[in-house]
């Protein structure tokens, strides 16, 4: 594909529309058909998928206490099934990890703020995504994924419950690669709301796609490092392009998925190094997840207690520190900003503790402040 010479006008964001009231999730809405009022429902959940381990059993406390509004701006709320049953074209099947786990392991590492990624198992169906947004008081956004029957009525429905990006899949095991058509029709849609569009590939793909990528208007943030082969070496001609991708000032990335890249197990020091370079390279267009729970890996799921602790090596500096967790995903996902606060470390070393075992509905973190209702027009 050739580089266009004139790059597209960016798109201001709107205002953001009405809030979202709590749904019922049993509920019908224009993603999903009504149901059969003889269709059974789902007694239990699915097997699992190889390379789907169920998260981490204990996660430690980690050692480092993070800045009040940390961000953990890619996770993923996955069923129950027999609530939300995961779409029939799925090609995974994951571990049950509803919000409200979700909610007690933020509680337990100190993330009072999360982004939701609309996984590919549960397609465009996004019940399970509105129901922990009008959960979430505030403290989610979400990233949605547009199907072909995706109207600009269900775009604003997500819009007023706190989705602020659509997710682009290149990676075979989840989809064909979408054409441009494909994701023209995307923008069309969703023109006006100021939306990120988040790009799931790999640094091969970044770099053949490096012309596309210059193209979308608007924020462009690029998974998990972008799956970078690390047996490359630091003179990959990929890394090269995504650092000109950064420079530009309009494309972010996510330093999430260490434990992905990393060729040497925890605690995943070369993958490390790579994330602090990108930090050191581009401080204001960072973003950083756990990734939880961890689908399509290989192994056991990581101790999401150490991928905390690892930022602590990522970004060394209060200052960007803060600007990773805090500001950068405030603005990249439009979360009212913090006032400033100094992170700081612990003298000495959290012992592992295990999360809370469990959270009732709607749990979030008790100490935490909910943030305000989303923005008025």
């Amino acid at each position: 594909m050739t580089e266009p010479a004139v790059r597209p006008a960016r798109t201001p964001p709107a205002a953001p529309l009405r809030p979202a009231a709590a749904r019922d999730p049993q509920a019908p809405t224009p993603h999903q058909p009504p149901e059969s009022p003889r269709a059974p429902r789902a007694a239990q959940a699915p097997a699992p998928s190889p390379g789907c381990p169920p998260p981490h059993p204990a996660p430690r406390r980690p050692a480092l206490v993070l800045p009040p509004g940390s961000c953990d701006a890619h996770c993923h709320i996955l069923g129950p099934a027999a609530v939300f049953p995961y779409a029939p074209e799925r090609t995974f099947t994951p571990v049950d990890a509803p919000k409200e786990q979700l909610a007690a392991l933020h509680a337990h590492l100190g993330l009072s703020r999360a982004v939701v990624v609309q996984s590919s198992c549960n397609g465009s169906d996004h019940r399970t995504l509105l129901d922990a947004l009008a959960a979430g008081q505030g403290r989610l956004r979400g990233v949605a994924l547009i199907g072909e029957h995706t109207t600009r009525a269900d775009i604003e429905e997500l819009h007023r419950a706190g989705v602020r990006g659509f997710r682009l899949n290149f990676l075979p095991h989840l989809r064909t690669a979408p054409t441009r058509a494909e994701i023209d029709s995307v923008l069309e849609r969703v023109d006006g709301l100021g939306w990120v569009a988040e790009l799931h590939l790999t640094r091969r793909e970044a770099a053949d796609h490096e012309a596309l990528i210059r193209s979308l208007p608007g924020p462009v943030v690029i998974d998990h490092l972008a799956r970078v082969d690390l047996s490359a070496g630091p003179g990959d001609p990929a890394l090269r392009s995504l650092r000109s991708l950064l420079d530009t000032g309009d494309v972010w990335l996510k330093v999430s998925g260490v434990d992905r890249v990393s060729r040497q197990g925890p605690p995943y020091a070369d993958a490390v190094a790579l994330a602090a370079s990108f930090v050191a390279h581009a401080p204001g267009r960072v973003v950083w997840g756990t990734d939880y729970p961890h689908v399509n890996i290989e192994g056991d799921a990581p101790d999401d207690g150490l991928l905390v602790d690892l930022l602590a090596r990522i970004a060394p500096d209060p200052d960007l520190l803060r600007r990773l967790l805090v500001d950068n995903p405030a603005e990249l996902f439009d979360f009212p900003p913090v006032p400033p606060a100094t992170p700081e470390l612990l003298a000495t070393p959290a012992t592992p503790v295990p999360p809370p075992p469990s959270a009732p509905p709607g749990a979030a973190d008790p100490a935490a402040v909910p943030d305000p209702p989303l923005k008025q027009p």
